[in-house]
């Protein structure tokens, strides 16, 4: 199977004719309005089923999206916690310096002072930018803000990135 990115979840049906709402898991929603081929499917790219997009309109926050062959609400609801993903080659591409989120997951993180710190586990939206969850062996996860001011090294290559915590942070985890 391709190269998967998830773009967004299935959160419900909407009204009667097979529209679904997904929510974004993407910084820039109008993205769905040109997608005209997506995947179905669950959240570590499992079974996906390709299916093609025959509109799709912004609502509140959420994308309303009409799927083929999706013609009534109950077949809509069937769809409730599905994700839809898109090839990395239909992906838009980022400009220098961006990620894509499943690009980030599993990367070894390594800082100057307190050398391999593990994984990324997950990236998620906080307050004021993204947040890095890393994963360690034996230890709780270490939350580190995603900003070029502590993140100043990311390889996709290498699967690794490269950072300067700041000053008590890595303490506040020990």
């Amino acid at each position: 199977m391709e190269d998967l990115i998830i773009t967004g979840k299935i959160i419900g049906a909407h009204g009667v004719r097979g529209e679904v709402k997904v929510f974004p898991l993407t910084d820039n929603a109008r993205r769905f309005l040109s997608m005209k081929k997506c995947y179905l499917t669950g959240a570590k790219l499992e079974n996906p089923v390709e299916t093609s997009v025959v509109s799709a309109r912004i609502d509140r926050g959420n994308v309303l999206v009409m799927l083929d062959g999706v013609a009534d609400r109950d077949k809509a609801q069937t769809l409730h916690g599905r994700y839809i993903a898109v090839s990395r080659a239909d992906a838009v591409k980022l400009p220098k310096g961006r990620y894509y989120t499943a690009d980030l997951i599993g990367m070894t993180v390594t800082d100057d002072d307190h050398g391999e710190l593990g994984k990324v586990c997950d990236c998620f939206e906080g307050g004021s930018g993204h947040i890095l969850e890393i994963k360690r062996q034996g230890k709780k996860n270490l939350l580190i803000p995603f900003v070029k001011e502590y993140c100043y090294e990311v390889s996709v290559e290498n699967s690794s990135i490269r950072c300067k915590l700041p000053a008590g942070l890595y303490e506040l985890y020990e």
